[in-house]
This record gives C-alpha cells, sequence and structure tokens, in this order.
C-alpha cells in the first residue's frame, strides 16, 4: 500500500510551490551569511525570484508539465486549470505585496527578511489550497496561511494598534478553526460510518465524498458539518457572521498585509469555497444555496452601510471588502445551476486585486511613519494638484471597486450578475444593486477627497497655519508598478479577450 501512495507522489506538480519554499530559505541563508549588503538585497532577491517564477508560469508551468486533471499525492491534490490560474493569482498577489513591502518597511526602518520568508510560505500554501483535493490537505494548507498572517499581521510590534490587530486576528482565527475542523471530524465521523453508504478510510478525499453526500444528503450530522465547514470559511473571506474582525484587523496590520488579506487571504477562501461547491458540496445544494444567498444578501449591506460613515481609510476599505465579498458569494450560489459562473468570480477576483493593490498602493506611499494606521480621508486633499500621477492611479482603483464604467470593476460586476439573472437569483440580484449604489457614495467621497477638496477652511484669529504638507515622491518603479495597474483596470474594462481565454470564460 505504501508503494501505492508513493508512486502518486509526482513532485515536479508542485515544483512552483518547492520554488518559492527554496527562495524563503535562501532569504534566511543570505540575512545570515550575507552581512548588511545581504540583508539589503533581500527585498530585490523575494521580488526578482518571484518574477521569474510567474514568468515561468505563463510558460514552462503553463500545464504543470504535463500534469493536468490529473490526481497526484494519492488524491491529496487535484491539478485542475481552476488550480493553475489560482497559482498564478496568488503568486501577482504575492510580487505586489513585496513591492508594498519594500515601501513600507523602508519608511518604518524594520527588517525584512522575516516579511518576505513568511510571504512567501503563505503564498506557497495559498497555491497549494487551491488544489487541495483532500480534507487533510486543505487544513494544513489553510491553517500554514493563517499561521503566517497571525504574524505579518503584528509585524509593526513597535505599534499598539498592530499588536492588538494581531491578537485579534489571532482569538478569530483560532475560534473559526475550531469550528471548521469540527465540522471535517463530523463529516468524516458520518461519512465512514459502515452503517450509511460511507468509504471508511477515503472519507475525507473529496471525490469520493461527493459520492457519499449525494446518497446521503439528508444525514443531520453531514448536514451540520457542512455548515460547520462553510462557516470557518466566512472567516477567511470576511463574510458575515465572522466579519467583525475585518476593520480593526485591516487598520492596525501594515499597509502590506491588508493588501494581502484583503486579496490574497480572501481569494483563498474563495478557491476553497469554490472547489467544495462545485465538488463534494455539490449535492448539498438543497442546503448551502439558502444559507448562502443569505449570507450573501446580509454580507453585502453590513459592508456596505457599515463603510458609509468611515473616515480611516485602511477600515473604509476594510469594510467595502465585506461587500465585495458578498458579491462573490452571489457568483458561488450562481454556480450550483449555471456553471459558467465560476469564470466570472475568477474575472471578479482579478478585476479586485488590479484595483485594490492600485489603491493600496498609493495608502503605501501616503502613510508616514507613526501614522499607517490613522491615515484619514482628509489626508488626501490637494492630491490631485500636489501628486497628479497618485491621484489618477487612485481614482482608476476605486472607480474600478465602485463598478464604474469603462473599468475592469463595471464588466467584472456585470458578468457576475449576468451568471446571477441566468440562475434566476433575481432577488440577490437586487440587493447586489441596491449595494453598489451605496457604495458610490463612500467611494466618490474618498475621490472627492482627492480630487476635487482645494479650498481650506479660513485660519482664525490666534490660529497658527498648519505646516505645508509633504507629497511622497515616486520612483521609477512605483510609477512603472502603480501606473501598470492603472492601465491593466483601463484596458481590461474595454478588452477581455486574452484573459477570458485563460481564465475558460
Amino acid at each position: 500500500m505504501n508503494l501505492q501512495y508513493t508512486d502518486t507522489n509526482q513532485w515536479s506538480a508542485i515544483l512552483p510551490e518547492i520554488i518559492l519554499v527554496l527562495l524563503a530559505l535562501s532569504l534566511l541563508l543570505i540575512d545570515m551569511f550575507g552581512g548588511t549588503r545581504g540583508k539589503d538585497l533581500i527585498g530585490r532577491v523575494a521580488v526578482f525570484g518571484q518574477l521569474v517564477l510567474l514568468g515561468l508560469g505563463f510558460t514552462v508551468f503553463g500545464d504543470n508539465l504535463g500534469i493536468l486533471n490529473q490526481e497526484t499525492f494519492a488524491g491529496m491534490l487535484y491539478h485542475s486549470e481552476f488550480g493553475q490560474v489560482m497559482r498564478l493569482f496568488f503568486l501577482t498577489s504575492s510580487i505586489l505585496t513585496s513591492f508594498l513591502g519594500a515601501i513600507f518597511l523602508r519608511k518604518h526602518s524594520l527588517l525584512g527578511t522575516e516579511f518576505y520568508a513568511i510571504l512567501l510560505l503563505v503564498t506557497a500554501s495559498l497555491m497549494l489550497l487551491a488544489q487541495s483535493n483532500h480534507f487533510v490537505m486543505l487544513f494544513v494548507a489553510l491553517e500554514t496561511v493563517t499561521i503566517g498572517f497571525y504574524v505579518l499581521v503584528s509585524y509593526n510590534r513597535d505599534r499598539s494598534n498592530c499588536l492588538e490587530a494581531g491578537l485579534k486576528y489571532l482569538i478569530m482565527g483560532g475560534f473559526s478553526t475550531a469550528i471548521l475542523l469540527m465540522g471535517i471530524v463530523l463529516i468524516y465521523g458520518v461519512a465512514s460510518t459502515p452503517g450509511l453508504a460511507g468509504m471508511a478510510g477515503e472519507a475525507m478525499k473529496f471525490t469520493d465524498l461527493q459520492l457519499f453526500l449525494g446518497l446521503n444528503a439528508d444525514n443531520l450530522i453531514a448536514k451540520t458539518g457542512v455548515l460547520m465547514v462553510v462557516a470557518g470559511i466566512a472567516f477567511k473571506i470576511g463574510s458575515v457572521p465572522f466579519q467583525i474582525w475585518v476593520p480593526d484587523v485591516y487598520q492596525g496590520a501594515p499597509t502590506p498585509v491588508t493588501a494581502a488579506l484583503a486579496v490574497g487571504s480572501k481569494a483563498g477562501g474563495f478557491a476553497v469555497l469554490i472547489v467544495l461547491v462545485t465538488g463534494p458540496f455539490k449535492p448539498m445544494a438543497d442546503l448551502l444555496v439558502p444559507v448562502l444567498s443569505l449570507m450573501a444578501i446580509i454580507t453585502i449591506l453590513f459592508g456596505n452601510i457599515a463603510a458609509l460613515t468611515q473616515r480611516n481609510v485602511k477600515r473604509l476599505i476594510g469594510l467595502s471588502g465585506v461587500s465585495h465579498a458578498g458579491y462573490l458569494l452571489i457568483g458561488v450560489v450562481a454556480m450550483f445551476s449555471i456553471p459558467s459562473a465560476q469564470s466570472a468570480v475568477v474575472f471578479y477576483l482579478i478585476t479586485y486585486l488590479l484595483a485594490s493593490y492600485a489603491v493600496f498602493g498609493v495608502m503605501a506611499h501616503l502613510s508616514a511613519k507613526g501614522r499607517d494606521d490613522i491615515q484619514e480621508l482628509s489626508d488626501y486633499q490637494d492630491m490631485a494638484k500636489e501628486s497628479p500621477f497618485l491621484s489618477g492611479v487612485l481614482v482608476l482603483g476605486l472607480g474600478s471597486l465602485a463598478g464604474i464604467p469603462p473599468l475592469a470593476g463595471f464588466i467584472g460586476k456585470l458578468l457576475l450578475f449576468y451568471a446571477a439573472f441566468q440562475a434566476g437569483l433575481y432577488t440577490l440580484l437586487g440587493f447586489a444593486i441596491v449595494g453598489v449604489v451605496i457604495s458610490i457614495y463612500y467611494y466618490f467621497g474618498w475621490i472627492k477627497e482627492a480630487t476635487f477638496r482645494f479650498w481650506k477652511l479660513p485660519i482664525l484669529d490666534g490660529e497658527e497655519p498648519e505646516a505645508p504638507k509633504e507629497w511622497p515622491e515616486v520612483s521609477r518603479l512605483a510609477k512603472f508598478t502603480l501606473g501598470g495597474l492603472g492601465l491593466l483596470t483601463l484596458l481590461l474594462g474595454l478588452y477581455q479577450g486574452p484573459l477570458s481565454s485563460l481564465i475558460g470564460g
């Protein structure tokens, strides 16, 4: 039996993940033996290594070295086209997070070795997560991601808000892990019961579990286990009822980590959810469709309404991210009846990545030492006059998040809503449109601060005038990166051909 299992261990299938782990270890070695010069090169080595891997991902690893639509490692992993796209997604997110990290670490005089090494390990785990085909693999990969974020969220340990954010994320993460694990245990327990149509040792493998749930969809324990697993995943995507941690953690965490949570971690949760609802949980549609629909409605309303009164930009972007999780949940619900909705969800995630990192890139530039967590909308006044490049990038990013044509976010919402329409989810579609209308208020409030607020209140007698604000210089690399994100956001809104062929849309 051992030989049978080892025969399926095709290490070439996970070569990108192995390269990321080796890159993370090499950063630690450079830090140990490279001296001061080596420490200065660590960020560049991390970004360059990931860029090379991303280039290989579009060429050499395009078909995963011929191992596509196959199971490996005794069925622990399944290498699908969806998994390949998500691997590229997580790697792109990691590169952009590393770029933001270089800006943040330099401003706050923090060492970056552990930051980049942990980020690389988290990215490798996310890539494995999207290919998981067994609950053991899913749990180990998901918790590796979560543990990595425990450290990254509280990385700026000189700030009390950062440490508080790390503690809150730890407590809520531990709570969600307990729920997720209990759900897995219930499913495994009932699926391996001889009295039912169980598979004993294969009860945690997704393909076999789908057969069991198809035959025992009305089993109460199985239903309870499925709901608990979904509840555990709801924490990762920031969905109601596990969204309460989002504004506090997003505010306290370093800006690059907030970006990774908002994009990478959220996409990881949705990758798991997509794998489950198109696989083992598909027979539970009668149970999950109403539950996920209710979650989507409340998540959209909560996120958008709570963001209306926010002045802190990190809390605002966090609560708006909650609403985006609600929109994506609509696409997940549509998958039960419209398989093509999966492409719409992936396209939405990609447009969300481009717009979010454009906005976080501007936030990282305006963040000053000691003020990363207290950045307000008023800090963006006069931006259009003093820093037109950053202002333009911000407008493109926020406009895309709001779903304004002809930007990519508009097409993403359009495809997602069209999938919901095809699936007959008219109630969900109505709430989604209401949410978009509400979101325009706070997104355009931010845009107004950055573009139209040129005036200042008159100085009263006896008051000292405010010191002129120092606007950041934007390096050539930053202009190339942020300008590229803004340009792609615009181009994807006008033409989606290459990306549609990549994601199978």
